[in-house]
């Protein structure tokens, strides 16, 4: 792959900034090969994300960063600026499903997960020979209800001591305590089993079957501290009818989730989500 910098930004709307930006980049040399924008009007709010070939820039990322910080000031600007050859490091989270954690082991195996895996925490002891069999650290954290604040004080300082700069819920069935989703906001992303907001919580197919639903779904998203009902990153359904059982639905929702959250992930990692409020632009 070409070594780019991503250049990713949100600040009030106003005239001049995408000139502002690309006069910045032209005058350094900066040769831009993919170039987002999005303006919301309801909130005024502007949207970018540009790759930069970083061979044609002079300097890395701390004199990026330095001489680009005057304009971010001037613009009010939240943003950041990252480098492809620098590989985001993911903690996966999971309990006793396998099939989303088949599946981003596998796409890690074959390189189209770009990132490192240091360890996977489970809460149970029954996918430790598939997560070991990819040469992984498997790591059992047992949660009950009367050991939770000790558990994840354990979760915390592993995930802390891995450096992890994204954490993945691949049907982790417990609830992230509050003062995690604080610490990690928009860095734990989950994938529910619903085309939320539609039920959520516990058992969605099942409260789709009994609702007679002819669509079901799967949304991948950041964890908040309310259940099931932050910054939506990617969704996607398949249709049922009268025929399928609770038990169908679960075997054709798993397919959906496994998509969903594979996309949700790559585009995290590719800096391709701006979070506003709770909701998201996703530059795919």
């Amino acid at each position: 792959m070409e070594h780019t910098y991503t250049l990713t930004i949100s600040c009030p709307d106003k005239i001049g900034i995408v000139a502002k930006v690309s006069n910045f980049l032209a005058m350094y040399g900066g040769w831009i090969t993919e170039a987002n924008h999005h303006s919301d009007l309801d909130v005024n709010r502007f949207f970018m994300r540009h790759e930069i070939r970083a061979t044609t820039l002079p300097f890395g990322l701390d004199e990026f960063r330095t001489a680009f910080s005057p304009i971010a000031r001037e613009y009010d600007m939240d943003w950041d600026i990252s480098d492809s050859e620098v590989k985001k490091r993911v903690v996966l989270m999971c309990s006793k499903d396998s099939h989303c954690m088949v599946d981003l082991l596998h796409r890690w195996q074959s390189g189209e997960l770009a990132c490192d895996i240091p360890l996977v925490i489970s809460n149970h002891n029954d996918l430790r020979d598939l997560v070991e069999w990819h040469g992984i650290p498997y790591v059992h954290v047992p949660v009950n209800k009367d050991n939770k604040p000790e558990a994840y004080a354990e979760v915390e300082r592993l995930i802390d001591e891995a450096q992890a700069d994204c954490v993945v819920l691949a049907r982790y069935m417990q609830i992230i305590p509050p003062a995690l989703c604080q610490k990690y906001q928009h860095q734990i992303i989950n994938i529910h089993h619903s085309f939320l907001p539609s039920f959520a919580g516990a058992k969605p197919y099942h409260q789709a079957y009994e609702r007679g639903v002819k669509l079901i779904g799967a949304t991948c998203h950041y964890v908040t501290e309310e259940l099931d009902a932050g910054p939506i990153i990617d969704q996607d359904t398949v249709r049922v009818n009268h025929r399928q059982t609770a038990q169908d639905m679960v075997r054709l929702g798993r397919d959906v989730e496994k998509s969903v959250l594979a996309r949700g992930l790559v585009w995290h990692l590719q800096d391709r989500v701006l979070v506003y409020g709770n909701k998201t632009v996703v530059f795919n």
